[in-house]
């Protein structure tokens, strides 16, 4: 009876694993539905349509990406979702926001950390910058710090959520300036915080390049300085950084962006991503589409991504500390 039950056993496993197999060999045989943890019209949904439009052509993936938005509490919704109920079967991805989801796991009070995720590859890296409203007296971000220091806790600041790049950028700010600024995390993400610039519901905003971008472009916000540690030259060649003003504040805040699948995926299926998926984002079409947003490329290979996510989480530890 032992025997016929080992027996069982084996065969049963042997099964398992011949039909892992054969779904590694044939993945994809059915459309990838990629998770978004903000709102539709910000930048992460905003750039995720882009550089998975071309998801269905046969050299390729040869099957389409879907775009599924999870939004709210600065992407801690989506995420908690994706480490505890995603599938890992390779068809369930996500777009990784750094340094917010590593900034988050810090702090706590989420079920995700970098652990709990395989990178596939990063498409961008986009600085944050800080915004005023097109009719706003302030013209410089010297202008906006001195009014700043002059009036404690009243320059209002909206920003995408709590520990995302907004809000690292925020505290950086602070301390580099020696100013309180009052942090306003809103529901919605990126888009909602930039509605409250152009809005006038707060004095100023910290939001992405590439949505400060296209919001200046029709005319309804300035963009005063860019919190990284050169200028971009490509979409901002007219704004200084915050370090070209005197302030120290330094790329930490940066929001790289890609793609991840839960741990526990397959490594064959992760492995079919990883050669897959970059060079859909280098496609010709996704980099004029990108460029026409105003949205910065910075494609990474999966090995590039692991040692983003190491260094990034050994730096924000430490940032955080300090500037608590």
């Amino acid at each position: 009876m032992k025997k016929h039950l080992m027996s069982l056993a084996l065969l049963a496993a042997s099964t398992t694993l011949t039909s892992v197999a054969v779904q590694a060999a044939d993945f994809p045989d059915r459309p990838i539905s990629m998770m978004v943890s903000y709102g539709a019209g910000g930048a992460t949904d905003f750039q995720a349509r882009i550089v998975t439009m071309m998801a269905g052509g046969e050299e390729f993936l040869g099957q389409p990406m879907v775009i599924i938005n999870k939004p709210g509490a600065g992407g801690r919704v989506g995420w908690n979702w994706f480490a505890g109920e995603a599938e890992a079967d390779g068809y369930t991805m996500a777009a990784y926001n750094i340094p917010h989801f590593i900034a988050q796991s810090i702090e706590g009070g989420v079920k995700y950390s970098a652990e709990s995720f395989e990178p596939i590859a990063n498409w961008g890296a986009d600085p944050a910058v800080v915004v005023v409203g097109a009719d706003s007296p302030y013209n410089t971000i010297e202008e906006l710090i001195a009014y700043a220091k002059e009036n404690p806790g009243r320059v209002t600041v909206s920003g995408a959520g709590l520990y995302v790049g907004h809000h690292i950028a925020a505290l950086q700010i602070q301390k580099a300036t020696d100013t309180k600024l009052a942090y306003i995390p809103t529901k919605g993400g990126g888009a909602a915080a930039m509605k409250a610039v152009i809005g006038g519901d707060v004095v100023a905003g910290i939001n992405n390049l590439s949505d400060a971008f296209r919001a200046r472009e029709a005319g309804n916000v300035k963009i005063l300085a860019v919190a990284d540690v050169q200028r971009s030259e490509e979409f901002l060649p007219d704004v200084p950084t915050m370090m070209e003003a005197g302030y120290e504040v330094d790329n930490a805040s940066v929001n790289f962006r890609g793609v991840m699948v839960p741990k526990g995926t397959d490594p064959e299926i992760i492995a079919t991503l990883a050669e897959k998926v970059p060079a859909m984002f280098a496609s010709d079409r996704v980099s004029k589409q990108m460029s026409a947003g105003g949205s910065p490329m910075k494609i990474m290979s999966r090995e590039e991504v692991q040692a983003m996510w190491a260094a990034r989480q050994e730096t924000l530890a430490e940032l955080l500390a300090g500037l608590k």
